[in-house]
Protein backbone atom coordinates (compact mmCIF):
# COMPACT_ATOMS: atom_id res chain seq x y z
CA UNK A 1 0.00 0.00 0.00
CA UNK A 2 1.39 3.35 -1.02
CA UNK A 3 2.05 5.97 2.25
CA UNK A 4 -0.65 8.89 2.72
CA UNK A 5 0.56 12.20 1.73
CA UNK A 6 1.14 13.75 5.09
CA UNK A 7 0.11 17.49 3.15
CA UNK A 8 -1.08 18.68 0.08
CA UNK A 9 -0.63 22.05 -1.34
CA UNK A 10 1.01 24.51 -3.50
CA UNK A 11 4.63 24.84 -4.04
CA UNK A 12 5.24 28.89 -4.71
CA UNK A 13 8.44 30.57 -5.79
CA UNK A 14 7.36 34.44 -6.41
CA UNK A 15 4.32 33.92 -8.99
CA UNK A 16 5.39 30.31 -9.87
CA UNK A 17 3.34 27.63 -8.36
CA UNK A 18 2.43 24.56 -8.79
CA UNK A 19 1.08 21.12 -6.46
CA UNK A 20 3.08 18.87 -4.44
CA UNK A 21 2.60 16.82 -2.09
CA UNK A 22 4.75 15.53 1.13
CA UNK A 23 5.74 11.70 2.35
CA UNK A 24 7.59 10.92 5.28
CA UNK A 25 10.80 10.02 4.18
CA UNK A 26 11.58 7.47 7.10
CA UNK A 27 9.08 4.78 8.56
CA UNK A 28 9.52 2.72 11.73
CA UNK A 29 6.82 0.20 10.85
CA UNK A 30 8.72 -2.81 10.29
CA UNK A 31 10.14 -2.14 14.05
CA UNK A 32 8.50 -5.14 16.46
CA UNK A 33 6.07 -3.50 19.18
CA UNK A 34 5.27 -5.41 22.16
CA UNK A 35 1.37 -4.82 23.30
CA UNK A 36 0.77 -4.92 26.85
CA UNK A 37 -1.74 -7.87 27.88
CA UNK A 38 -3.38 -8.88 31.35
CA UNK A 39 -1.02 -11.90 32.82
CA UNK A 40 -3.45 -14.15 34.11
CA UNK A 41 -5.89 -13.84 30.81
CA UNK A 42 -3.24 -13.29 28.08
CA UNK A 43 -5.68 -10.84 27.04
CA UNK A 44 -4.83 -7.09 25.67
CA UNK A 45 -4.98 -4.34 27.89
CA UNK A 46 -7.27 -1.73 26.59
CA UNK A 47 -6.42 2.00 27.74
CA UNK A 48 -9.00 3.61 29.28
CA UNK A 49 -9.47 7.53 29.22
CA UNK A 50 -10.75 9.01 32.68
CA UNK A 51 -11.01 11.99 34.74
CA UNK A 52 -8.03 12.80 36.76
CA UNK A 53 -9.55 13.95 40.01
CA UNK A 54 -12.64 11.92 40.16
CA UNK A 55 -11.64 8.55 38.64
CA UNK A 56 -14.15 7.73 36.25
CA UNK A 57 -14.16 7.09 32.50
CA UNK A 58 -14.76 9.75 30.30
CA UNK A 59 -16.48 9.28 26.97
CA UNK A 60 -14.46 10.04 23.81
CA UNK A 61 -17.45 13.05 22.53
CA UNK A 62 -16.79 14.28 25.63
CA UNK A 63 -13.34 15.16 25.54
CA UNK A 64 -11.61 18.34 24.21
CA UNK A 65 -8.49 20.48 24.25
CA UNK A 66 -7.17 23.10 26.48
CA UNK A 67 -4.59 24.88 27.94
CA UNK A 68 -3.43 25.09 31.17
CA UNK A 69 -3.10 28.47 32.74
CA UNK A 70 -2.85 30.15 36.78
CA UNK A 71 -6.26 30.20 36.86
CA UNK A 72 -7.31 26.57 35.46
CA UNK A 73 -7.79 25.29 31.87
CA UNK A 74 -8.74 27.54 28.87
CA UNK A 75 -10.46 25.36 26.44
CA UNK A 76 -9.89 25.33 22.76
CA UNK A 77 -12.15 23.93 19.96
CA UNK A 78 -11.63 23.03 16.61
CA UNK A 79 -13.39 25.98 15.81
CA UNK A 80 -11.04 28.36 17.48
CA UNK A 81 -7.70 26.36 15.86
CA UNK A 82 -9.46 27.11 12.48
CA UNK A 83 -9.83 30.79 12.87
CA UNK A 84 -6.22 30.99 12.95
CA UNK A 85 -5.55 29.11 9.79
CA UNK A 86 -2.28 31.01 8.50
CA UNK A 87 -1.72 30.75 4.53
CA UNK A 88 1.22 28.24 4.91
CA UNK A 89 -1.88 25.34 5.45
CA UNK A 90 -2.34 25.12 1.63
CA UNK A 91 0.79 26.74 0.45
CA UNK A 92 4.28 26.53 0.86
CA UNK A 93 5.83 29.70 0.02
CA UNK A 94 9.58 30.18 -0.73
CA UNK A 95 10.92 33.16 1.18
CA UNK A 96 14.75 32.75 1.38
CA UNK A 97 17.86 30.64 -0.30
CA UNK A 98 20.86 29.95 2.14
CA UNK A 99 24.08 27.50 1.73
CA UNK A 100 23.38 23.95 3.17
CA UNK A 101 26.39 24.07 5.23
CA UNK A 102 24.58 27.46 7.12
CA UNK A 103 22.09 25.11 8.56
CA UNK A 104 23.47 23.76 11.67
CA UNK A 105 22.24 19.89 11.66
CA UNK A 106 20.66 20.93 15.58
CA UNK A 107 18.15 22.03 13.14
CA UNK A 108 16.79 19.10 11.76
CA UNK A 109 13.83 17.20 13.42
CA UNK A 110 12.66 14.61 9.99
CA UNK A 111 12.68 14.52 6.14
CA UNK A 112 9.74 14.31 3.77
CA UNK A 113 9.74 13.87 -0.24
CA UNK A 114 8.06 16.37 -1.83
CA UNK A 115 6.56 15.38 -5.30
CA UNK A 116 4.27 17.21 -7.97
CA UNK A 117 0.33 16.52 -7.16
CA UNK A 118 -0.82 15.22 -10.46
CA UNK A 119 0.44 15.85 -13.87
CA UNK A 120 -0.91 19.83 -13.43
CA UNK A 121 1.84 22.21 -12.59
CA UNK A 122 4.82 19.36 -13.32
CA UNK A 123 6.57 21.28 -15.51
CA UNK A 124 6.60 24.28 -12.69
CA UNK A 125 8.12 21.84 -9.87
CA UNK A 126 10.73 20.53 -12.36
CA UNK A 127 11.87 24.40 -13.06
CA UNK A 128 11.52 25.58 -9.13
CA UNK A 129 13.88 21.91 -9.23
CA UNK A 130 16.26 22.41 -11.43
CA UNK A 131 16.74 26.43 -10.39
CA UNK A 132 16.77 25.58 -6.54
CA UNK A 133 19.94 23.03 -8.20
CA UNK A 134 21.71 24.91 -10.39
CA UNK A 135 22.29 27.60 -8.09
CA UNK A 136 23.64 24.80 -5.22
CA UNK A 137 21.28 26.23 -2.50
CA UNK A 138 18.09 24.97 -0.05
CA UNK A 139 14.86 26.54 0.05
CA UNK A 140 13.32 27.73 3.02
CA UNK A 141 9.66 28.20 3.14
CA UNK A 142 6.77 27.55 6.07
CA UNK A 143 4.41 24.72 6.01
CA UNK A 144 1.50 23.87 8.24
CA UNK A 145 1.94 19.82 9.66
CA UNK A 146 -0.55 18.30 11.98
CA UNK A 147 -1.84 22.07 13.23
CA UNK A 148 1.39 23.35 13.64
CA UNK A 149 3.23 26.00 11.09
CA UNK A 150 7.09 24.20 10.93
CA UNK A 151 10.19 25.92 8.97
CA UNK A 152 10.81 23.41 6.13
CA UNK A 153 14.29 23.77 4.18
CA UNK A 154 13.95 22.03 0.69
CA UNK A 155 16.59 20.47 -1.51
CA UNK A 156 16.89 18.74 -5.33
CA UNK A 157 16.62 14.95 -4.44
CA UNK A 158 17.02 12.90 -7.56
CA UNK A 159 13.93 13.96 -9.57
CA UNK A 160 12.33 15.49 -6.44
CA UNK A 161 12.89 17.34 -3.80
CA UNK A 162 13.64 16.56 0.12
CA UNK A 163 12.12 18.50 2.80
CA UNK A 164 13.45 18.62 6.30
CA UNK A 165 11.43 20.45 9.01
CA UNK A 166 13.67 22.55 10.93
CA UNK A 167 13.38 23.55 14.89
CA UNK A 168 12.72 26.71 15.73
CA UNK A 169 15.55 28.58 18.23
CA UNK A 170 13.70 27.97 21.34
CA UNK A 171 13.50 24.37 20.92
CA UNK A 172 17.39 23.99 20.64
CA UNK A 173 19.16 24.13 24.08
CA UNK A 174 22.31 26.13 24.43
CA UNK A 175 25.59 23.85 23.82
CA UNK A 176 27.33 26.26 26.54
CA UNK A 177 25.05 24.76 29.59
CA UNK A 178 26.57 21.19 28.60
CA UNK A 179 30.22 22.67 27.76
CA UNK A 180 30.99 25.06 29.84
CA UNK A 181 32.11 22.58 32.91
CA UNK A 182 34.02 20.30 30.38
CA UNK A 183 37.49 21.41 31.93
CA UNK A 184 40.48 21.91 29.32
CA UNK A 185 43.01 19.16 29.44
CA UNK A 186 46.42 18.98 28.83
CA UNK A 187 47.13 16.35 25.85
CA UNK A 188 50.04 15.01 24.46
CA UNK A 189 50.88 15.69 21.01
CA UNK A 190 51.70 11.60 20.93
CA UNK A 191 48.39 11.05 22.20
CA UNK A 192 46.81 12.98 19.70
CA UNK A 193 48.90 10.97 16.57
CA UNK A 194 48.38 7.59 18.01
CA UNK A 195 44.21 8.42 18.24
CA UNK A 196 44.56 9.90 14.88
CA UNK A 197 46.37 6.60 13.62
CA UNK A 198 43.62 4.30 14.78
CA UNK A 199 40.69 6.55 13.31
CA UNK A 200 42.76 6.87 9.78
CA UNK A 201 42.88 2.19 9.93
CA UNK A 202 39.15 2.21 10.58
CA UNK A 203 38.31 4.50 7.77
CA UNK A 204 35.66 3.39 5.26
CA UNK A 205 32.45 4.36 3.00
CA UNK A 206 29.39 5.10 4.41
CA UNK A 207 27.24 1.94 3.58
CA UNK A 208 24.23 2.19 5.27
CA UNK A 209 23.14 -1.10 3.78
CA UNK A 210 25.47 -2.92 6.26
CA UNK A 211 23.86 -1.17 8.97
CA UNK A 212 22.04 -4.26 11.14
CA UNK A 213 19.24 -3.42 14.11
CA UNK A 214 21.06 -5.91 16.29
CA UNK A 215 18.49 -5.36 19.07
CA UNK A 216 15.61 -5.66 16.78
CA UNK A 217 17.30 -9.27 15.45
CA UNK A 218 17.64 -10.28 18.74
CA UNK A 219 14.35 -9.33 19.65
CA UNK A 220 12.84 -11.38 16.61
CA UNK A 221 15.20 -14.55 17.59
CA UNK A 222 13.56 -13.89 21.48
CA UNK A 223 10.30 -14.17 19.96
CA UNK A 224 10.53 -17.11 17.93
CA UNK A 225 11.97 -19.21 20.88
CA UNK A 226 9.44 -18.45 23.15
CA UNK A 227 7.14 -19.19 20.39
CA UNK A 228 8.40 -22.79 20.14
CA UNK A 229 8.14 -22.90 24.05
CA UNK A 230 11.85 -22.54 24.56
CA UNK A 231 13.85 -20.78 27.57
CA UNK A 232 15.22 -17.06 27.34
CA UNK A 233 19.05 -17.03 26.41
CA UNK A 234 20.38 -14.09 28.79
CA UNK A 235 23.08 -13.39 27.14
CA UNK A 236 26.34 -11.29 29.42
CA UNK A 237 27.36 -7.75 28.33
CA UNK A 238 30.67 -7.27 28.46
CA UNK A 239 31.72 -4.75 30.10
CA UNK A 240 34.70 -2.13 29.15
CA UNK A 241 37.22 -2.32 31.00
CA UNK A 242 38.58 0.70 33.08
CA UNK A 243 41.25 2.18 31.49
CA UNK A 244 44.19 2.73 33.86
CA UNK A 245 46.69 4.63 31.66
CA UNK A 246 45.65 6.05 28.50
CA UNK A 247 48.65 6.00 26.76
CA UNK A 248 49.20 2.57 27.32
CA UNK A 249 45.57 2.00 25.80
CA UNK A 250 45.85 3.82 22.70
CA UNK A 251 49.50 1.65 21.97
CA UNK A 252 47.65 -1.21 22.30
CA UNK A 253 44.28 -0.14 20.29
CA UNK A 254 47.34 0.98 17.33
CA UNK A 255 48.28 -2.76 17.90
CA UNK A 256 44.88 -3.88 17.54
CA UNK A 257 43.95 -2.28 14.36
CA UNK A 258 47.01 -2.36 12.61
CA UNK A 259 46.32 -6.27 13.27
CA UNK A 260 43.04 -6.78 12.45
CA UNK A 261 43.08 -8.15 9.04
CA UNK A 262 41.58 -6.72 5.75
CA UNK A 263 38.55 -5.70 6.92
CA UNK A 264 40.58 -2.95 8.95
CA UNK A 265 43.18 -1.25 6.26
CA UNK A 266 46.46 -0.47 7.20
CA UNK A 267 46.96 3.42 5.88
CA UNK A 268 50.19 5.22 6.33
CA UNK A 269 49.39 8.63 7.85
CA UNK A 270 52.84 10.40 7.88
CA UNK A 271 53.49 11.61 11.18
CA UNK A 272 50.62 10.24 12.99
CA UNK A 273 52.25 6.16 11.73
CA UNK A 274 55.77 7.02 12.55
CA UNK A 275 54.89 7.60 16.30
CA UNK A 276 52.56 4.68 16.24
CA UNK A 277 55.94 2.59 14.87
CA UNK A 278 57.87 3.92 17.44
CA UNK A 279 55.46 3.63 20.04
CA UNK A 280 55.02 -0.19 19.11
CA UNK A 281 58.73 -0.53 18.82
CA UNK A 282 59.50 0.68 22.46
CA UNK A 283 56.43 -1.45 23.51
CA UNK A 284 58.25 -4.27 22.08
CA UNK A 285 61.85 -3.25 23.14
CA UNK A 286 60.52 -2.63 26.75
CA UNK A 287 59.31 -6.72 26.68
CA UNK A 288 62.55 -7.90 24.99
CA UNK A 289 64.66 -5.82 28.00
CA UNK A 290 62.20 -7.21 30.99
CA UNK A 291 62.32 -10.71 29.05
Amino acid sequence: MAPRANWKGYLRLSLVSCPIALYPATTDREKIRLNLLDKATGHRIRMQKVDADTGEPVEAGDIVKGYKTADGYVEITSEDLESIEIESSRTLDITRFVPHEEIDDLYNVRPYYVVPDGEAGRQAFAVIREAIRARGMVALGRVVISSREHVIALEPRGKGLMGTLLRYPYEVRDEAEFFDDIPDEPIPKEMIELATHIIDTMKGEFRPDEFEDRYETALRELIARKENGEAARPTRQKTPSKVVNLMDALRRSVEAQDGAGPGHPRKPVGRGAATAKKARGGTSQRRRRAG
